[in-house]
């Protein structure tokens, strides 16, 4: 869901201007838009979509190490279409990709993060499901994906899509994770298509509850660490019309197999709206779409402007999810709160964890 991050104004009107000029806006001639059900199909769907203008591959985890240290980690690569059409030759792109990763530190209190910005020259950032591409790193002859950006790489460690490795390094934090699948993919919306309101939509869908193991260095530190992980694939050309202010978007794993997926439209007016969206997982892989009437969420805390408690009430369970630090704030070319978040009941008793996603404050 990560559509409205690609704003970067510290100003919620200006927020969400930037944004429908970048994601909506009037000027969309040329590319294809999300408009009904369409058939999602794999591999095709998990490699690029440039005749949609706006795309991403998103992951987070929440992660421990043997001392019970408890860490984020994010990685996402945005793709953005200037143009419906791009030139002759490598270099007459119209295409731009950015990639975010962040290393939350729980026990230090800090939240670390880092950004590259590229044009879509192969050499420099691009997404390839068919190992055709000279990439630099370049995808393994077996690899069936693989996403790069500079030197961040997410690639796929044979013909099929999972199991991934995860490698980005900068000069703070570094990750080298391995990915793997115990859930099947889940079509988010009707069968991947995503209503965003009456006119915008995209196609999403998602792969709950990774396995995930490997190294984190931060702080000049490096710790061997295991958790869950959640990866997200969106791709449309306008999500964001201009009743709305932002989005709040939340991936849970509760300890009990279950995972959860929701999010709310800020309404400008105040008013709830009809295109929220949530998902239960169980332990089995099988997906549920919930009526949003029955999903409620209310903020009950906040820092500096962004809510980091809320109470979640599904049908007639509740929890309440709070930030394992409150300043998970990317501080970006693009402006968002992302960041590790633990779910409890009434009590304080930890029931699991997730990530929380905040546009528009």
């Amino acid at each position: 869901m990560l559509a409205l991050a690609l704003t970067g104004c510290t100003e919620p009107a200006a927020e969400g201007g930037r944004l429908r000029t970048v994601l909506g806006g009037e000027d969309s001639d040329g590319f294809r838009r999300a408009t009904a059900p369409a058939s999602i199909e794999f591999p095709r769907d998990h490699g690029a979509h440039p005749d949609f203008r706006s795309e991403w591959w998103y992951f987070t985890a929440a992660l421990r190490d043997d001392q019970g240290r408890d860490f984020g980690a994010q990685f996402t690569l945005f793709r953005q279409g200037l143009l419906p059409h791009s030139g002759r030759g490598p270099w007459r792109t119209a295409q731009v990709f950015m990639g975010h990763v962040a290393v939350t530190d729980v026990e230090a209190g800090i939240h670390h993060q880092a950004e590259r910005l590229v044009r879509g020259h192969p050499r420099l950032a691009g997404v390839s499901h068919v190992p055709n591409v000279p990439a630099a790193p370049a995808p393994p002859s077996t690899a069936s994906f693989a996403a790069w950006i500079e030197g961040w790489r997410l690639a796929s460690v044979s013909t099929a899509f999972l199991p991934m490795t995860l490698q980005a390094e900068d000069s703070e934090i570094a990750l080298n994770l391995r990915l793997e699948q115990t859930k099947p993919i889940v079509l988010q919306g009707d069968a991947g298509f995503s209503a965003k309101g009456p006119a915008n939509a995209s196609y999403y869908y998602s792969v709950p509850r990774l396995a995930v193991s490997g190294t984190v260095r931060v702080a000049g530190g490096r710790h061997q660490v295991t958790g869950r992980g959640w990866l997200d694939r969106e791709w449309s050309t306008s999500v964001l019309a201009s009743e709305y202010a932002g989005w709040d978007w939340f991936a849970l794993h509760l300890d009990d197999g279950r995972d959860f997926m929701l999010y709310q439209l800020r309404r400008r007016d105040g008013g709830q709206d009809a295109y929220n969206a949530a998902t239960a997982i169980d332990p089995g892989g099988d997906a549920t779409r919930l009526d949003p009437a029955k999903v409620r969420l209310a903020s009950t805390q906040a820092w500096r402007g962004w809510p980091v408690r809320w109470e979640l009430t599904i049908a007639d369970e509740r929890f309440f999810i709070t930030a394992a630090l409150s300043d998970q704030v990317m501080e970006t070319f693009v402006r968002y709160w992302e960041g590790l978040v633990w779910v409890e009941d009434e009590h304080g008793h930890r029931l699991g964890s997730g990530y929380m996603e905040l546009t528009g404050y």
